[in-house]
């Protein structure tokens, strides 16, 4: 895709991103229920109402694309370019209020991912990325960039939370003992962060696609890299562990520590 495509379609990105804000500041830290979905993952009015406002901004301006989108489903299964959305990746962080949680919207083509924004609404930070171009980001601290940190012993490593780790648990333990420190929490925050230098490593499992497909763009924007476990690119057939590492040089290490 050329780059005046390209940029025209991150506009429209940044506008949906844009709409999903403007629903879910108002819910923020409000009075309003959580249920549970069959995952076992909560869902709230603000997850859903945010990405039906998407949804219409999307089919508005780029009708011929398809959308999938957590909550709701895929709709034009069959098209070249698609959306993949997550109106609130940490729903766990919003519903107890804090803004560690972001609105995540990914443009694949042909199943690989050119664009990807993650958006924090309440301290209105963005990061956007696009394919062979350096990653932009809004924010009232931080610089795009990751940290030069060729060693696993000089890096910070992050993980949302020890639970999603499952039966892999002893293998990130190796990777941690490896690293400097270890920090939980912040889903896709934590690489937003990293993006910006504060944190070297993030390794997570169970991730979907609408999990992931925006972090590409960004990371490797910003100088690092987005893979699997095993080092390998994610695709939609990844079994959904993901090693985002700041410095390249750190991936080899990485995912031998993480080697089932």
């Amino acid at each position: 895709m050329d780059a005046g495509r390209l940029a025209a379609l991150a506009a429209i990105a940044e506008a949906a991103a844009d709409v999903a804000g403007a629903v879910i500041r108002p819910l923020f830290r409000a009075d309003i229920a959580a249920e549970i979905k069959g995952d076992a993952s909560p869902v709230t009015i603000a997850d859903r109402a945010a990405e039906q406002a998407m949804r219409a901004l999307l089919a508005e301006r780029t009708p011929q694309a398809g959308v999938m989108g957590e909550e709701f489903g895929l709709d034009r299964p069959g098209a070249g370019l698609r959306w993949v959305l997550d109106p609130i990746d940490g729903t766990r962080a919003f519903i107890t209020g804090r803004p560690l949680f972001g609105t995540l919207i990914a443009l694949l083509e042909e199943g690989e991912p050119v664009l990807g924004v993650i958006d924090q609404p309440i301290t209105g930070e963005r990061w956007v990325g696009v394919a062979g171009e350096r990653t932009r980001f809004r924010g009232p601290a931080g610089r795009v960039g990751t940290r030069r940190c060729a060693s696993l012993a000089a890096a910070e490593l992050s993980c949302t939370s020890p639970e999603m780790l499952g039966d892999a648990a002893p293998r990130f333990a190796r990777l941690a003992a490896a690293a400097r420190r270890v920090t939980w929490g912040g889903d896709c925050y934590g690489f937003g962060l990293l993006a910006l230098g504060q944190i070297d490593v993030i390794a997570e499992r169970d991730l979907k696609l609408w999990d992931w497909a925006a972090l590409g763009p960004v990371i490797e924007g910003a100088g690092g890299l987005l893979r699997d476990w095993s080092g390998r690119r994610l695709t939609a057939e990844s079994a959904g562990d993901a090693l985002a590492v700041g410095d390249p040089a750190l991936l080899e290490a990485a995912a031998a520590c993480l080697a089932g």
